[in-house]
């Protein structure tokens, strides 16, 4: 992957999504693993720094300060102190901007408004600088902050007169403006996030008052819109007001089987917190629901691509984190099935990491080595 020259903008170096942050985590995960050296890391770090980092309220796991403090420390996971200095300045800017942030939500639910996805979600919300906060700062104050702003998410807020789920949002799935507004599902944008969040919190000891209450209530609800089809359980990825009232979705069939917004990122957070809860049966019934999923050839049919996000680098890198923690063979099995072709996929021209070439060999590495990724760089999918 040729690193990008000077002239192109300086500012999406910060993205780890499409910028040159994304491709430096291939690059780390070479050196961790021996496959190739420290410098390429280097020349990515710098193009991803030319401009002043950016430690605003906007900032967030995808993009500016989180986004460089996620690639410096998986530069560290194999124990080594690399870039210490500047690691512990983004450290302390992505706290700083965590207590602005979830001020500013928790203001916004006391005026009983309905948030954007923005404010809570994986991608750009307070639920992707938790996932950072987790992996890289769990003793720190700002991670149960996230912890109890997501725990207030999850209670009821009455709009237009009507009780609605706290995560309701005021725009439609394309962040354009609706009256009625919709309910996110998706790993990406919805509560699926929140939901493996808080689970993987659970897991890792962090919990603040009302955590196991606000993963039944997200559980219960996603029970609630389970649909079932010919081959088994989808879910929607989004649901309006009028879907809400009438009790389903429009949609009368499952869409394509990605990690952002289909079955299988859905499945991986009800099986995280299965496991969070010691709730067997539901991690069963979690685990069961991708399985089925896996075997549905017209699911499947409908990826179209290698990347994370909605193709099948995504879906093979979240199969594959699910069956480690699985009762059955079921999902090694499939994720064994679901490798060999796509080990084989084309890259992409495009180097992003979200959508493009990166993204794709650091999940085409897990299918060749059958390892765990050394830099733990799938932390960023909320799978692992």
């Amino acid at each position: 992957m040729h690193c990008p020259d000077a002239a192109q903008k300086p500012a999406l170096g910060q993205s780890l999504a499409r910028g040159p942050a994304g491709v430096a985590l291939w690059h780390i995960e070479r050196a961790l693993t021996g496959a190739d050296g420290w410098e390429p890391v280097k020349t990515w770090l710098a193009a991803a720094t030319r401009a002043d980092v950016i430690a605003t309220d906007f900032a967030c796991l995808t993009y500016g300060a989180p986004a460089l403090a996620f690639v410096l420390h998986a530069a560290g996971a194999d124990g080594q102190d690399r870039y210490r200095a500047a690691r512990d300045q983004l450290d302390a800017a992505t706290a700083a901007l965590t207590h602005r942030r979830v001020a500013a939500a928790h203001a916004r639910i006391r005026r009983g408004e309905a948030p954007a996805f923005a404010e809570y979600d994986l991608l750009h919300g307070l639920t992707g600088i938790g996932v950072h906060l987790l992996h890289h700062a769990p003793g720190d104050d700002a991670l149960a902050a996230v912890l109890s702003y997501l725990v207030a998410l999850t209670q009821p807020l009455a709009i237009d007169g009507e009780m609605l789920p706290g995560w309701w949002c005021a725009h439609d799935p394309h962040r354009l403006y609706t009256p009625g507004g919709h309910a996110n599902f998706g790993m990406a944008h919805g509560i699926t996030g929140p939901l493996a969040l808080l689970a993987q919190a659970l897991r890792r000891g962090a919990v603040v008052d009302g955590q196991h209450e606000a993963v039944a209530t997200v559980t219960a609800w996603l029970d609630r819109w389970q649909q079932q089809g010919d081959l088994g359980p989808w879910w929607p990825e989004a649901i309006t007001r009028e879907e809400a009232a009438a009790g389903r979705p429009h949609v009368g069939r499952p869409g394509r089987p990605s990690w952002c917004y289909g079955t299988p990122g859905i499945t991986r957070a009800l099986q995280l917190a299965a496991i969070a809860t010691a709730d067997t049966r539901r991690q069963q019934a979690a685990e069961n629901a991708l399985a089925i999923c896996l075997s549905d050839e017209s699911q499947l049919d409908q990826l179209t691509d290698a990347g994370l996000c909605h193709g099948t680098g995504g879906l093979f890198q979240t199969v594959w984190r699910a069956a480690q923690d699985a009762q059955t063979p079921v999902l090694a099995a499939a994720a064994r099935r679901l490798a060999a072709p796509f080990a084989d996929q084309h890259a992409f021209e495009d180097t992003a990491f979200l959508e493009g070439a990166a993204g794709q060999a650091l999940a085409q590495a897990t299918a060749l080595h059958d390892q765990a990724p050394a830099s733990h760089w799938d932390a960023y999918l909320l799978i692992a």
